[in-house]
């Protein structure tokens, strides 16, 4: 037999053990499949988490936003998303105050038929961190007689009421400008605006 003829054979003997090794792993992967009745394993990625999570390093607990909270205890939606608009509070009776006042300056006696006796101007509202909302006010006593007015303020959330205040002032001087600083709630409630009026005279 020629060198050309031997290495024509070889080469088909070779082709021919590739397809049966061919056909010899297909039918086991078959078989594996019928046996166990699942397609071969693929790595997939773990379902998604719907919020950050934190394993604790020492106790092992995994922590979401589902769970974590005082006490293991879910947080409540007030707690979730704090709303000012949402929040409920008893304003109860009208506070009763007697502040002090400082004059600030002094203006023309123009009270009469077009000019009211006093006026207010200027009304802030602020708070201190860890204490109570304030309101900031300038009262102007426009005639020629010492006065002692009464005004009202109501601090309010959204609307709602949240205290109602009622400020008695002691003897404003004829033509004078004083300044009021008015105690509202405590800082832990919701204020977004203050409205003051003069009550009297």
């Amino acid at each position: 037999m020629s060198n050309d003829w031997q290495e024509i054979m070889s080469r088909h003997i070779t082709s021919a053990a590739c397809a049966v090794s061919v056909l010899f792993a297909v039918a086991i992967t078959a078989d594996a499949v019928a046996q166990t009745g699942s397609a071969p394993v693929t790595a997939i990625p773990s379902a998604t988490v719907t919020g950050p999570e934190f394993r604790d390093p020492k106790t092992g607990q995994v922590w979401t936003p589902e769970n974590v909270g005082k006490d293991d205890k879910p947080l409540s939606p007030q707690d979730r998303a704090f709303n000012p608009s949402g929040q409920t509070v008893n304003p109860g009776q009208t506070v009763d105050e007697l502040p002090q006042i400082r004059q600030v300056g002094t203006v023309p006696v123009t009270a009469g038929a077009t000019v009211p006796l006093v006026t207010l101007d200027n009304v802030s509202l602020n708070v201190q961190p860890g204490g109570r909302w304030q309101a900031v006010l300038y009262l102007q006593n426009n005639s020629a007689n010492g006065l002692s007015p009464v005004i009202g303020c109501g601090f309010t959330n959204g609307g709602n009421l949240v205290q109602n205040t009622r400020i008695s002032l002691p003897i404003v001087a004829a033509g004078t400008r004083v300044g009021i600083v008015v105690s509202g709630p405590g800082s832990e409630v919701f204020v977004d605006s203050v409205s003051c009026n003069i009550v009297s005279p």
